[in-house]
């Protein structure tokens, strides 16, 4: 009996649907939102909330002291050796983010965000909530958002077509609201309409552009997926 115990225990702990999520499971949700969604640097009044936010703690390399304007990565490289220097200042922020994620689903984030957005993301994109934080950590980091969404199915949780979906979502505006308010911000002053405005439409077309490409999968392409499950 007590194997049997055991293997159901493990089988729910597998089935996100038999999730379980108490209080502190939606205590570290909110936290998670908050922490990655880049809304903690938009209060002027109350910049030390930015101290909490994904961003400002990753941080960013400082620069040649002679040269004053290049980071360790330089500047002009090419080929395989431009490529690692690259990605080696992705590490940081990638490893940053894994291990928040870790520590929050601790906590119960994750079962607490399939509780909460599988309502909404199930009906529009045919996603489980649990790819919920994924998604939210695209909005501010498009490296730690495609590393999470990598996790999820490399565990099972979700399918190549969940995954299929999930990429288009995240590639559509990737990294929106950082791109948006630090590179954006240039043009700011030339705007005829809220600041807002733009960054709405650019949030809103990423729904579109992931339904569009679930409603291809289930059409033009739904023999690609008859038998996963």
């Amino acid at each position: 009996m007590s194997e049997e115990k055991k293997e159901q225990t493990q089988n729910a702990q597998l089935d996100p649907s038999q999730w379980k999520a108490g209080p502190l499971a939606f205590f570290a949700l909110v936290v998670a939102i908050l922490f990655f969604s880049g809304v903690m640097v938009k209060f002027p009044d109350m910049k030390w909330l930015s101290a909490f936010d994904f961003t400002t703690l990753v941080g960013k390399f400082g620069v040649m002291k002679e040269l004053g304007k290049s980071t360790f990565v330089g500047s002009g490289g090419f080929g395989a050796r431009g490529g690692f220097m690259f990605a080696l200042s992705l590490v940081p922020g990638v490893m940053f983010a894994m291990g928040m994620i870790e520590v929050l689903d601790h906590y119960g984030a994750i079962r607490a965000a399939q509780k909460c957005l599988t309502p909404l993301l199930k009906p529009l994109l045919g996603l489980p909530g649990l790819t919920g934080l994924a998604l939210i950590t695209d909005l501010q980091s498009t490296d730690a958002g495609a590393v999470l969404t990598k996790g999820l199915y490399d565990d099972g949780l979700i399918t190549k077509k969940e995954l299929i979906v999930m990429g288009a979502w995240q590639y559509s505006g990737a990294g929106m609201i950082a791109n948006y308010f630090m590179i954006g911000s240039a043009v700011f002053s030339y705007l005829t309409c809220s600041i807002m405005i733009p960054v709405t439409l650019i949030f809103i077309f990423k729904f579109v552009g992931a339904m569009y490409v679930r409603l291809m999968l289930n059409t033009v392409y739904k023999g690609d997926f008859k038998n996963e499950q």
